[in-house]
């Protein structure tokens, strides 16, 4: 089954360290919890939380980020990893994910897709986009 959602994210806690290898080079861990801006409820019902956990290895802006998503429901929760690219230029991050396990209604979840991520209105704020294919 085919499915989109736009989630609005704020970061909650952000540690960085520059490498010192080269100019603005730096290792990122963060944490973000999100709300839907357009979400319809589906087998799961309605919505809960949103909580990710990333890792970004930038070099001016630019890099690679992979981290793990659980999005919780009123009857279940999805477990994801994700992997994409951060452009320093745009300030957009693109990639691939992929549910790794669920519980509840959600139990025998399988699904896998694409998102983007792009500043939101606030500092610390971003935009969620997703979309993919679900299989219960």
């Amino acid at each position: 089954m085919k499915r989109s959602a736009k989630y609005r994210m704020w970061v909650t806690r952000r540690e960085m360290l520059y490498v010192g290898d080269e100019l603005d080079h730096s290792l990122m861990i963060t944490e973000m919890e999100g709300e839907p801006i357009d979400f319809v409820a589906g087998e799961a019902g309605d919505f809960v939380a949103r909580r990710s956990v990333n890792f970004h290895d930038r070099i001016k802006g630019s890099g690679p980020v992979q981290g793990y998503a659980i999005t919780t429901f009123q009857n279940g929760a999805v477990y994801s990893r994700f992997e994409g690219t951060r452009d320093g230029k745009t300030k957009l991050t693109t990639g691939t994910w992929k549910t790794y396990k669920g519980t509840g209604k959600l139990k025998t979840i399988t699904g896998q897709g694409t998102f983007n991520v792009k500043p939101g209105a606030k500092d610390r704020e971003f935009v969620l986009e997703m979309e993919g294919d679900y299989n219960l």
